[in-house]
């Protein structure tokens, strides 16, 4: 079953009078379950693409369909209502919340979808990540590893069908990002959701089902 539909997708940016192409005319397709890398040089549209993929940005032509939903038109409130129904997000600087506690931040969307026992389903999260113990921890108080685990509980805790990750080994040291990829790829294997992933790290990338390259905005074989 088709989870994602990319077709013909282009964005553009008007840039001090100047039209600036970052993605033009990139289309495929992606299986439920699957698992997939977007890989190129620094500034082919890697980042645009995958924020475009999930929603959070409107295309300048082209359609995303995700979920079954043609996200590519609809308002901001009705693009959130898609990611927060089907998404889940992990990022190269984490994006905790710095006045939130770890257990707090897994709660976040939990307290937005209106589930009931988010208390102790976010403590059962994070101690799916080994961090039960961190509960009360602010995320200064937290290395970066400890964040990252956080903030895949976070992905993982509206059970997404999707999971959007945009280098999620960048600022980890060599072991961390090991255990970080570890757990990344058998909580994903376990849920059954699809794992689209913006990388730099090639031996990353190849431990996914597939790789699309970008260069220069187009996909390239």
């Amino acid at each position: 079953m088709e989870i994602l539909n990319i077709n013909s997708l282009t964005r553009t940016y008007n840039s001090g009078g100047r039209s600036l192409t970052v993605l033009e005319n990139v289309s495929f397709q992606v299986q439920e379950g699957d698992s997939l890398s977007i890989v190129g040089p620094s500034g082919s549209g890697k980042t645009t693409l995958l924020g475009l993929c999930a929603g959070l940005d409107k295309a300048s032509s082209g359609t995303v369909t995700l979920a079954g939903h043609e996200i590519s038109q609809l308002s901001e409130n009705e693009r959130a209502a898609v990611r927060n129904q089907y998404v889940g997000f992990i990022f190269q600087n984490f994006q905790l919340i710095p006045t939130l506690t770890a257990l707090e931040n897994v709660m976040v969307p939990l307290e937005l979808r209106g589930e009931k026992n988010i208390r102790k389903h976010s403590l059962h999260l994070l101690d799916r990540v080994g961090l039960k113990d961190r509960h009360h921890h602010y995320p200064t108080q937290l290395s970066g590893g400890e964040q990252q685990r956080i903030a895949i509980a976070r992905a993982f805790s509206n059970n997404p069908r999707i999971l959007f990750a945009d280098e999620p080994t960048g600022n980890l040291d060599e072991e961390t990002s090991a255990s970080i990829e570890a757990l990344l790829f058998e909580w994903n294997r376990e849920a059954g959701t699809t794992l689209i992933m913006v990388t730099h790290d090639l031996d990353l990338a190849n431990k996914t089902q597939r790789i699309i390259r970008l260069k220069g905005g187009k996909l390239v074989n």
